[in-house]
């Protein structure tokens, strides 16, 4: 029995691959809910049900699914050239702060309609910094860019409790550690009315096509494919690696940062260092989940909103600690990975 390179992937097994991975972690995950007592068809309609049976749930989810779809978009952009960027947190906290920080302290009388744009161009340009340094690194001195991202999210987080225990210190706190507010005017409008639901969602989806289309349909996406499949290939064809590599390093600390800028004019309108539960780390699975495709990445992110908000509900339905859609979530990616090794090679007896 050996291992043998795939010559092609039909086009089947690449959409069935993120099916059957989804599908082997469910199963997984299944036999950690029988033993907990439940069953496991009854929990499973639970977390569909709580996630999208009512107007508020479907309206939760979705708007979970938000910085979801972003950071998984960041990744997914960054993975496809081989820059491995681990930093969307850090990247998602420093677009909030910057967002914060621009509309509390410079612009707050400034329209919506000129407030809005400038906040998240703001985000964006804070993610970018984040990322563009690690990547200095890498091609000036051949630092592992895994370790460096991965470390500034820390100092990305700590920076900003810094800055809302001092300059951004929203003094109608009552001494809670959080920055001063959104402005009104910075405020992104709702989409259905009594809800949490934000216009966020419509720039994340057309974000997903706008990456769809760069990628598949432009001289520079083909150039950031080459780039992670051959980057010495990609050199000898021609492709200028340091530059492809910064353009995809501002688009996905770009698409982080805009994350953490929608998510505080979206939802919270404020930042404190609670303000993602893990939206830079989850946005990795999304992007492996959906093969790193752009299109891929909204529905592979709905799944994940899907688990992460129905598994609440079923939790308190039938006494099953929430800490399954973690482990849901991480056997998805688990699975994935699988999945993937098999769609490259053939196993010939």
């Amino acid at each position: 029995m050996r291992l043998e390179p795939r010559d092609h992937l039909p086009p089947w097994l690449a959409l069935a691959t993120p099916l059957i991975a989804v599908a082997a972690a469910l199963a997984l995950a299944g036999g950690l809910i029988a033993l907990a007592g439940a069953p496991v068809l009854r929990a499973y309609g639970l977390i569909v049900t709580e996630a999208f049976g009512s107007r508020l749930a479907a309206t939760e989810t979705l708007t979970r699914a938000i910085p979801l779809i972003l950071t998984g978009l960041a990744a997914a952009v960054a993975f496809r050239a081989r820059l491995w960027n681990i930093g969307a947190e850090g990247q998602l906290y420093l677009g909030a702060v910057a967002a914060v920080t621009v509309s509390s302290l410079l612009i707050p009388d400034w329209p919506p309609i000129v407030q809005i744009p400038v906040l998240l161009v703001a985000g964006a340009a804070a993610g970018m910094v984040l990322l563009l340094l690690p990547l200095w690194l890498r091609l000036w001195f051949q630092v592992d860019e895994v370790v460096t991202t991965l470390l500034l999210n820390f100092v990305a987080v700590l920076f900003v409790s810094m800055l809302i225990d001092t300059v951004l210190k929203d003094p109608m706190a009552f001494g809670w550690p959080q920055s001063l507010p959104i402005s009104d005017n910075g405020m992104l409008p709702r989409l259905v009315a009594r809800s949490r639901l934000h216009v966020g969602l419509l720039i994340a989806v057309a974000l997903a096509l706008v990456v769809w289309f760069v990628q598949a349909r432009t001289t520079f996406g083909l150039q950031s494919r080459a780039a992670g499949l051959s980057p010495g290939g990609a050199v000898f064809a021609g492709v200028p690696l340091g530059r492809t590599l910064v353009l995809v390093a501002m688009i996905s600390g770009g698409l982080a940062g805009l994350a953490g800028a929608v998510e505080v004019m979206g939802v919270k309108g404020y930042v404190t260092t609670d303000l993602s539960p893990g939206y830079g780390y989850s946005g990795i699975v999304v992007a492996m989940l959906a093969g790193l495709n752009p299109l891929g990445v909204v529905a592979a992110a709905l799944f994940t909103a899907m688990m992460y908000v129905g598994a609440d509900g079923m939790s308190r339905a039938m006494g099953i600690p929430t800490y399954i859609a973690d482990v849901t979530v991480a056997l998805s990616l688990l699975s994935m990975l699988v999945a993937l090794f098999f769609t490259r090679y053939r196993i010939r007896r």
